[in-house]
């Protein structure tokens, strides 16, 4: 896996065959906690519930553990790091009764970025083939290389045939020249090539690699969401990534290394209390809205020597709010600033959907819905069987969307294989023969 990184494209993994089934494990590596989830997907007939998907999800086990290791999406401490996925792997096998080799990895740090590129070829007949096709979308992808980046997503949002725009799919259509609007969506070289490698100490392959806020769009958002528009925002523990969706493709992604972490940190601070006590307030008492009883109702903190013989503080939970209001606003002040600098804050931006665990935070979609724009949800799992109750909310909509992403690997396109050097197996006549059996079949 490690040489396509070189090339300057993350793995890419072949989608599930439409009428074939397949056992699937995803990795979801945050700064809070790694989640491994392994599912049978099958294939399931047509539905007016969320169309776009081709099968069935089971949840066949799962396994989550605290992260170590992990800061901001990206790994700081390997073999901290090893362990936590070691462990997470391990729990997830033993609940499905099965052993898996490769993983598809969620990726939520490595500086994420959109970049949108053009491209055109001339077809090689009168009417558009599938050969046509591969050839523009490989001429666009390939724009995107750049140093210390690579290319995670190229995925096409419309095509052209002689310069008439707004095409969906051109097989077959009559026309000379096939034109291409690409997304193709990057992440930083040294921190995927680390995601790589840790994933690989623990004896696994990486399928694909897949950026944090297009994998919960993909678990969360509504056939009628996508189509008309909208903005999912995943706040985590150590970033709070965004994604833009309009007329069924996913047009934008961005972020800030900012998230629940730091909310958290700014309790610890201001009470002060131990993390482990100031995560638990600001789960069950956090708020970013103020109201007449906070100066009333008071709050426990355990003593910060965690000796039981020191008496512990009582505080009022305005107090709290007053910690958490401020962090809180600054995250989606920035995401606002983001948004609107991407210039799609037009209709996406009047329809938000809130996932990740610190979306949970009480008020934060009234805050949102005055900051950034007047609908605003919760966004939780959409069509996954046998999910534990307590991976149902919007702290798993990440791990989840990486289960739907095979059924949507082939909307999006890279070759690296195609660069190979003269000398690798490539070069020669009986390579290329191969390489297109295995391509082909």
């Amino acid at each position: 896996m490690r040489h396509r990184l070189a090339q300057g494209f993350a793995p890419k993994m072949r989608p599930i065959p439409p009428k074939k089934s397949g056992i699937v494990a995803v990795l979801d590596i945050g700064t809070s906690k790694v989640v491994c989830m392994i599912a049978r997907l099958k294939p399931r007939g047509a539905s007016d519930v969320l169309h776009r998907r081709t099968h069935s999800i089971d949840v066949l086990g799962i396994g989550h553990t605290r992260a170590h290791g992990v800061k901001g999406g990206a790994i700081v401490d390997m073999a901290r790091a090893e362990l936590a996925v070691r462990q997470a792997v391990d729990m997830a096998e033993r609940a499905a009764g099965v052993q898996i080799a490769s993983v598809i990895v969620g990726v939520s740090g490595a500086r994420l970025a959109s970049q949108h590129y053009e491209a055109a070829v001339r077809c090689m007949a009168p009417a558009v083939e599938e050969f046509d096709i591969r050839r523009v979308l490989e001429a666009a992808s390939t724009y995107a290389v750049g140093d210390g980046r690579a290319v995670m997503h190229a995925l096409p949002v419309g095509y052209s045939l002689d310069g008439r725009r707004g095409i969906g799919e051109p097989c077959g259509m009559l026309g000379q020249e096939l034109g291409v609007d690409m997304h193709v969506i990057t992440g930083d070289m040294t921190s995927l090539k680390n995601l790589v490698l840790c994933v690989e100490r623990c004896h696994l392959g990486i399928e694909a690699m897949v950026c944090a806020p297009y994998a919960a769009a993909l678990s969360s958002l509504t056939d009628d969401e996508m189509e008309l528009g909208v903005t999912l925002i995943d706040m985590g523990a150590g970033t709070t990534t965004f994604s833009v969706v309009s007329g069924g493709h996913c047009m934008y992604v961005d972020g800030i290394a900012l998230g629940g972490q730091h909310i958290t940190n700014d309790v610890a601070r201001g009470l002060p209390a131990r993390l482990a006590d100031a995560e638990r307030l600001k789960a069950l008492h956090g708020a970013v809205v103020a109201v007449s009883s906070d100066d009333h109702d008071m709050l426990t903190i355990p003593a910060l020597s965690g000796d039981e013989r020191d008496h512990p503080n009582m505080v009022p939970k305005s107090r709290l709010v007053t910690i958490v209001k401020p962090r809180a606003e600054e995250i989606v002040e920035l995401i606002r600033d983001r948004l609107k600098a991407s210039g799609h804050a037009g209709d996406a931006g009047r329809r938000l959907v809130l996932t990740g665990g610190a979306a949970q935070l009480q008020g934060l979609p009234d805050l949102m819905a005055r900051v950034i724009g007047p609908q605003v949800r919760i966004g939780r799992p959409l069509g996954v069987s046998r999910l534990p109750e307590a991976a149902r909310g919007a702290a798993f909509a990440v791990t989840t969307g990486l289960l739907v992403y095979p059924q949507v690997a082939g909307l999006e396109h890279f070759e690296p294989r195609r660069r190979q050097a003269a000398g690798a197996e490539g070069g020669t006549y009986f390579g290329r023969v191969g390489r297109w059996l295995r391509d082909s079949f």
